[in-house]
Order: structure tokens, then C-alpha cells, then sequence
């Protein structure tokens, strides 16, 4: 299961975004969940450098800057109160939250709606809650995937635009992971390593998946997984 589970994450950092909750929850049964952060957290900085190499032309920094700062604090606040949050108001809240969003952006998407949601506290309250929920659960995907739709961003730019997101923030947890909740260890590393081979053919696998599918078919399949995710979210 861990290795299916590497193997997923090696083929959402290669563009198929949205199953991020599948990857989570698989390590979560095996290794638990505390420990189970420790062990991921080297896995994602692994598939966001290959994104950032693969992608990084396709890069739209101005989405960045407006999210990145709102992640950081949302980080911060995961670290320092969200440790110990009701687990179940927890998941409820956010499955409420995605499948909300979610909504939103299908009918935006029924009506062919050319307006984008330029205000800052559209991407203030996305960055917020990403980066709460990456700190707590590595489950930030969702929120930034209906940031970067609702932005209408083509394939390419969609996913080089959220690999150096997430390779920037990802950069930012580790100290934390290592120092505060001590999560990554000598033993969790000696995991991790062993999984990486399921990555990289993850990533392969991934990046062939991504120049079958079509623009307008991309679109859909995000918000497929992420309403899924959400799902397993609310009834794990």
C-alpha cells in the first residue's frame, strides 16, 4: 500500500493533480499518522524538483507571489495550534469546504464565464486554509488546485505554476517537521528512501498521462479527483 501510495505522488507531481488525499490516507493506514508526515515530506520535495525542472518554463510567477504569502501563514498557524485539532471537525470542515468549491467552479465552468475572482481575499482565504491543511495533513492540493482553476490557467502553466508553489512551501514546512514536531528522523528517512524508486515511475508514468489528455478534459479530471478526495476526506 505505502508503494502504490509513492507511486501516486510520483504521478501527481507530474501533472495529475487532485489525488493527493488517496496518497495521504494510504500512508496514514500503514505507518500511522503522525509518523506517516515525517516519511512523505521527503517524497514531495523529491517529485517537486523533478515538477520544477520538468515544468518550470510553463511557470506563472504573479499567482505565486498572491498565494505563497497566505500559505506561509497558514503553515505557521498549523504548526503552532493546529496539532492537536478535533481530527473529526477538522475533516468535516474542509470536506465542506472543497466539495463548496467545487461546486462553484462547475457551474463558473457550465456557464463559460470568462471573469476570474481577482480579489485579494479570494486567494487570502485559498492560501490560508493550503497552507493549514499542508502543515497539518499534506492535503493543501484541493485549495490550490480551485485557486488555479478558478484563474482559468492553461495545462502547462497550471502545473509548473503549482510545482514551484509547492516545492517553495514544502521548503518552508521541513525545518518544522525536523525541529518542532521531530517527524523526519534517521528511521523515517531509511522509509522514505525505500520508496523512492515508486516515485520516479510514478513520475514517468505521470508525464505520459499528461500529454494524452486534453486541455478541456484536464479541467474535468482536476475536479473529478478533488471532489473524490473530498470524499474520502469526509468518510475515512
Amino acid at each position: 500500500m505505502a508503494a502504490f501510495a509513492a507511486f501516486l505522488l510520483g504521478v501527481s507531481k507530474s501533472g495529475i493533480k487532485g489525488i493527493a488525499v488517496l496518497i495521504v490516507t494510504s500512508l496514514v493506514i500503514v505507518y500511522g499518522a503522525r509518523a506517516s508526515t515525517g516519511i512523505l515530506m521527503p517524497l514531495l520535495l523529491l517529485g517537486d524538483v523533478f515538477a520544477i525542472t520538468y515544468y518550470s518554463r510553463f511557470t506563472r510567477w504573479r499567482y505565486i507571489l498572491r498565494m505563497s504569502p497566505w500559505m506561509f501563514l497558514g503553515v505557521l498557524i498549523g504548526v503552532f495550534y493546529g496539532y492537536n485539532i478535533n481530527e473529526d471537525d477538522f475533516r468535516l470542515g474542509m470536506a465542506i469546504i472543497i466539495l463548496g468549491s467545487i461546486g462553484l467552479m462547475y457551474y463558473w465552468d457550465q456557464k463559460k464565464s470568462v471573469k476570474v475572482p481577482t480579489h485579494w481575499s479570494f486567494a487570502g482565504l485559498l492560501g490560508l486554509t493550503a497552507g493549514f491543511t499542508t502543515m497539518i495533513g499534506n492535503l493543501a492540493g484541493a485549495f490550490t488546485n480551485i485557486y488555479f482553476l478558478a484563474q482559468k490557467l492553461p495545462k502547462n502553466e497550471f502545473i509548473g505554476t503549482a510545482a514551484w508553489l509547492f516545492f517553495i512551501v514544502n521548503v518552508f514546512k521541513l525545518p518544522f517537521h525536523i525541529f518542532v514536531w521531530e517527524t523526519i528522523q534517521i528511521e523515517s528517512l531509511k522509509i522514505s528512501m525505500v520508496l523512492v524508486p515508486f516515485v520516479i515511475t510514478g513520475l514517468y508514468v505521470g508525464v505520459k498521462l499528461v500529454k494524452i489528455i486534453k486541455e478541456n478534459a484536464y479541467r474535468k479530471l482536476i475536479l473529478l479527483f478533488t471532489a473524490i478526495g473530498a470524499l474520502v476526506i469526509l468518510f475515512q
